[in-house]
């Protein structure tokens, strides 16, 4: 099953393998390296994930989540990220852009106001001062700036886009109860009104990038803290997702970051994705987390668990992960 095709909106992917977004922290102040660049390459052309995903890139500066990241913030940006996304392109994978705003979690050196869903203090980060609550006009200026970014993006030559909604980052901060305690229409009252910030990004992503490109939403469905985010309100804003037209739901955790507390096993997500594949069928679901062989995605996949696998460690590790795998099954 790992190495059958599947279809993901208005692309076909070569297998359900996904290196899933992963910092490299080979960016230069932003821009793409050509230490990035061959960082990528190599591991499309050993490994053969049928889909990368771009690690995140910052929409504008103010929303930077650290020096190290990415940007898709300016128009100047696209022919540099057009040779990353050909030299994938010519590896054999396809490839979407990660897009994001740190919101609360942006590091103190942008000289930029932190801003969030409320006047919360991130609970992953340890930054003194709290974040200030966006207004409703400076929320809808930021689904233009996740819209442009997207554009820019599908000018690059990438496949589609990501919106990150996970690991305690601005989108994230809307959908978590933890650091959303709004009382108007993007408020704590109901998980609808804490993904409409998601929701309306996802439609201005769309309308800017049209059918012919795949977007993707990666939700931190549950935040595993008391009091946040559960696996229940993931099943829920991820049906809202889909009717919202999603492509693709990348699964993750939320305010917990990419690990999930007390569990290290292969999948350790997959509690929750068996929730969420129900209440969204045929959407795709990827499954990201502790998985170190092919043998373990087979399981996953085989068990109903997710319809692609992110492999982020071992192959961040290792580019010639995929093939030793391959080689270790002929055996």
């Amino acid at each position: 099953m790992l190495y059958d095709p599947l279809r993901v909106g208005p692309i076909t992917l070569e297998n359900r393998l996904v290196m899933p977004p992963m910092q490299s922290d080979r960016a230069s102040r932003g821009h793409v390296s050509d230490e990035l660049i061959e960082y990528y390459r190599e591991r499309s052309r050993f490994s053969r994930p049928g889909l990368i995903i771009l690690e995140h890139c910052c929409i504008c500066e103010e929303g930077r989540a650290d020096a190290g990241q990415l940007s898709l913030a300016e128009d100047s940006l696209i022919d540099e990220h057009r040779r990353l996304s050909d030299a994938i392109h010519e590896a054999g994978s396809r490839v979407l852009a990660q897009l994001n705003h740190a919101g609360s979690a942006a590091e103190p050196f942008a000289a930029c106001e932190r801003v969030s869903a409320s006047a919360v203090n991130n609970p992953r980060k340890k930054l003194s001062g709290s974040p200030r609550p966006l207004e409703a006009e400076e929320i809808r200026a930021l689904q233009g700036r996740f819209a442009e970014a997207a554009l820019r993006a599908v000018r690059a030559g990438y496949d589609g886009v990501e919106i990150h909604c996970a690991h305690g980052y601005l989108l994230n901060q809307f959908y978590s109860p933890l650091t959303n305690l709004r009382r108007d229409a993007y408020g704590a009252g109901s998980v609808e009104d804490r993904c409409r910030f998601l929701l309306e990004t996802l439609a201005a992503v769309r309308s800017a990038v049209g059918a012919e490109c795949a977007v993707s939403v990666r939700l931190g469905g549950a935040d595993y803290l008391p009091g946040g985010s559960t696996e229940e309100d993931a099943a829920e804003a991820c049906r809202l997702l889909r009717e919202a037209g999603a492509d693709l739901l990348d699964i993750s955790g939320g305010m917990c970051g990419y690990l999930r507390p007390g569990h290290a096993e292969a999948g350790y997500f997959a509690s929750m994705t068996k929730k969420i594949r129900p209440a969204v069928s045929p959407l795709p679901v990827l499954l990201t987390g502790g998985v170190r062989s092919a043998a373990e995605a087979e399981r996953l996949l085989e068990e109903g668990a997710a319809d692609l696998i992110g492999v982020g460690r071992a192959l961040f590790r290792d580019a010639h992960w995929g093939e030793k795998q391959q080689a270790a099954a002929a055996d």
